[in-house]
């Protein structure tokens, strides 16, 4: 049939009455899936008696032995609604648990499987402050993916990941789980990395639930030191510590974990501002809040709590709904339900989330979804993502220094590889490495033999233990460590003389993964001194030195990045860590990391983040003077700053140039510059946007990143690069704990870094 002009106009009113009523439509289905499941859990709800209600607030622990009959029988009875596994516990394993749940239980409710998937599960990535120094969304997003493809595989139905606390004190051990310093950089990765774990449907068997943690303030902990207490003003803490749960939360994040801390005097597992006021009346949160790891017992110490009923009162009033490796939750709440200390409804809201949650994974229709039989070992090597892994490492890596362009190496050169870290597959793991083991991790060893070339030769030594004090490591969580009995002189010897055989020396120092854990609190971030003084010693030799960092915090090398040349930032880069730092260090990759922490130069000057206060009386680093807020002992700038990164090409970028000087309320605003690659290869950076609120009723940080743009160019290449600041990014939270956006003038700034950027400047009118 011939279209003609009025049958094409007629197609295309009907398609536009199409497209206005698929919303309407998909609005109506939501509504009827919700109906749906409200009427399914309230007709199980009302079938529970009261212990069994009581169950399924119970998360247990499956390990990774044969699984104990009354553990079989409790599960049986209907006492337990969730296991948390541990990384090596076998799928047949969880079938078990699964099968006294759906085939032995009154109700036959099925379980939930949770872990600790946090930087992958059989192919492991960098850890996540590694991924964060990518600045790539796309790329930790397909990370979190693979992960998520990995653990359901192994039968888990949720992680207890992101850990999304922002943390400025590189004391603190589990900086290394997080994302780093900055608000809008950790909430840009939430919302990324939720999306990926949980994809498009939650119940699909590829759907991992995402559990968010810590909620909140856990990164704050005082000295750094971990399960202390926070201490923060409220509009600090609504500011720039809950913002990434936010993000998480709108990205359709399935549950929340409460703190281990404190959080101004009130536990976080017992913080009803926290749970009730924040999470669920003003962001409207429907998903399931978890407990820590034996968080609802940790009450009675922190003092809040005299004995375990009080502590499982006051978790369940305050809105805390499931008790990992719970004791009290099971010992006292059938007691306060018939004492009338805790209500039917207050423990019914508690059950019905749970339920929901179930629910939503698709459990009570496919209780084995996630279950099913594999089709060999559950680490076999042709299961894992190992391109994946090797990519998503060289994004990590941060060139921190490169004096005379020591870096990129010859394939060809003689080189010497020393140092505790050069060898060795247990720590290039990282901490929490789920089910990644080192026997199928590369070793910077063996990724400088596969990127030789043939007529190179690699010389090797250890030349120091990774710690001056082998007793210290019984007290971590994480203590496997090697080492080597022989006098410290003596490797460092057998180093030198290596080293003096070598055209360039490569030397691989830091930390053991354990170093940077939880519980792996520092009072001091210096390399060990027999580290320190290896490295010195082959400064001695005179041989161009490249120091290459493994390790899960910033560390305070202000000596050490003098002795040495180049100096390149790895973290721990998993699985395919070293392949993928001889891949930047051979040049076959281009570095583009930027740190997303602040190096300290002493850990005196901890906290040190770049989006501080101005203070009445600013230290201003060109024109030095008494009576200003700095030390007058030491350099008061960092030594690296945060967006922090070198390249082996150089990148110029241009005064940014904006659509508006004189913007109204309301609007938004679009920052152009040009950048151009002005050396002689290919390479990416990432052009950062920071903006200042000169003046505001509360004072404001000098600078604040606001956007970001990661890209490639060839060399030569200019590109003309937008970014975009919505109304939004000019708001900030005032003293009444609301946000709120007042009129003034505003600086815009760019750069390739936050330390160095060039600055114009608008003004927002009322």
């Amino acid at each position: 049939m011939k279209k003609t002009p009025a049958r094409l106009s007629m197609i295309a009113t009907r398609l536009s009455a199409a497209l206005v009523l698929l919303p309407i439509l998909a609005h109506a289905a939501a509504i009827d899936m919700q109906a749906n499941k409200d009427r399914f859990v309230d007709s199980l709800l009302a079938q529970m008696t009261l212990q069994e209600k009581v169950g399924q607030l119970r998360m247990e622990y499956a390990g990774a032995q044969p699984n104990p009959q009354a553990m079989l029988d409790t599960i049986a009875s209907g006492q337990v609604g969730a296991m948390f596994t541990a990384p090596t516990a076998s799928q047949a394993g969880l079938r078990e648990l699964q099968d006294a749940a759906v085939q032995r239980s009154r109700l036959r409710i099925p379980l939930f499987f949770a872990g600790d998937v946090v930087h992958g599960q059989r192919t492991i990535f960098p850890i996540n402050l590694g991924q964060a120094s990518s600045w790539d969304l796309q790329a930790i997003g397909k990370s979190a993916r693979v992960a998520a493809l990995e653990a359901t595989a192994d039968g888990l139905d949720m992680t207890f990941a992101p850990m999304l606390d922002i943390s400025r004190d590189p004391r603190w051990g589990r900086i290394s789980e997080g994302y780093g310093e900055d608000t809008y950089l950790v909430s840009r990765i939430a919302g990324t990395v939720i999306r990926a774990l949980q994809g498009p449907t939650l119940g699909a068997s590829d759907s991992l639930m995402a559990c968010a943690k810590h909620f909140a303030g856990y990164g704050a902990v005082e000295g750094g030191r971990d399960y202390n207490t926070s201490d923060m003003s409220e509009r600090r803490l609504v500011e720039e510590y809950l913002p990434p749960f936010k993000a998480a939360l709108d990205a359709g994040a399935g549950a929340v974990m409460t703190a281990l801390t404190s959080l101004n005097g009130v536990p976080a597992t017992a913080n009803s501002w926290l749970l009730h006021d924040i999470l669920r009346q003003q962001w409207q949160f429907k998903g399931l809040v978890i407990s820590d790891h034996g968080a609802v017992e940790e009450l009675i110490a922190h003092g809040v709590a005299e004995d375990g009923n009080q502590a499982a009162l006051a978790a369940l009033a305050a809105g805390t709904q499931m008790s990992m490796s719970d004791r009290y939750f099971a010992r006292g709440l059938t007691s306060l339900v018939k004492q009338g200390q805790v209500t039917e409804q207050q423990l019914d809201s508690a059950v019905r989330q749970v339920l929901a949650t179930k629910y939503d994974l698709g459990l009570f229709e496919a209780p084995y979804r996630r279950l099913q039989p594999g089709s060999g070992p559950d680490n076999e090597a042709r299961r894992q993502h190992r391109a994946h892994a090797r990519d998503m490492a060289r994004r990590s890596l941060v060139l921190l220094k490169n004096h005379d362009e020591v870096l990129p190496l010859s394939r060809h050169a003689t080189l010497a590889l020393i140092g505790p870290l050069a060898d060795n597959a247990v720590d290039i793991l990282g901490s929490w490495h789920a089910n990644g083991e080192a026997e199928q991790a590369v070793t910077l060893r063996q990724g400088l033999q596969s990127g030789q070339a043939a007529d190179a030769r690699l010389l090797y030594a250890k030349g120091a233990n990774i710690s001056d004090n082998p007793q210290a490591f019984a007290l971590l969580a994480d203590n496997r460590v090697n080492f080597d009995p022989r006098p410290a002189e003596t490797l460092r010897a057998e180093a030198v003389a290596a080293a003096q055989q070598a055209d360039v020396v490569v030397v691989a120092l830091g930390e053991a993964r354990g170093m940077s854990h939880e519980g792996a609190s520092r009072t001091e971030l210096n390399l060990p001194g027999q580290q320190r003084a290896l490295l010195r010693a082959l400064k001695g030799t005179g041989k161009p030195l490249v120091l290459v960092l493994m390790n899960g915090r910033p560390l305070t090398i202000s000596e050490e990045s003098q002795w040495a040349d180049a100096v390149l930032e790895t973290w721990f880069s998993g699985s395919e860590g070293g392949n993928a730092i001889a891949d930047v260090l051979f040049g076959a990759y281009n570095p583009s990391g930027k740190l997303p922490v602040t190096f300290p130069r002493s850990v005196g000057q901890i906290p040190l983040y770049y989006n501080h206060l101005n203070t009445g009386r600013p230290f201003d680093p060109a024109r030095p003077a008494a009576y200003r807020s700095r030390y007058y002992d030491i350099d008061d700038t960092p030594l690296y700053p945060f967006g922090h990164g070198l390249s082996y090409t150089s990148f110029s970028v241009s005064s940014p140039r904006l659509s508006s000087t004189r913007l109204q309320a309301g609007q938004g605003l679009q920052v152009q510059v040009t950048v151009r690659n002005e050396g002689m290869r290919a390479g990416e950076t990432v052009v950062q946007l920071y903006i200042r609120d000169r003046r505001a009723s509360v004072s404001r940080p000098v600078k604040e990143l606001k956007g970001f743009d990661k890209l490639l160019l060839s060399p030569g290449q200019t590109r003309e690069v937008t970014l975009h600041l919505p109304a939004s990014a000019f708001s900030f939270v005032d003293r009444n704990l609301r946000w709120v956006v007042e009129p003034g003038w505003f600086d815009v700034m760019v750069g390739l870094d936050s330390q160095t950027v060039q600055t114009t400047s608008f003004e927002l009118m009322p």
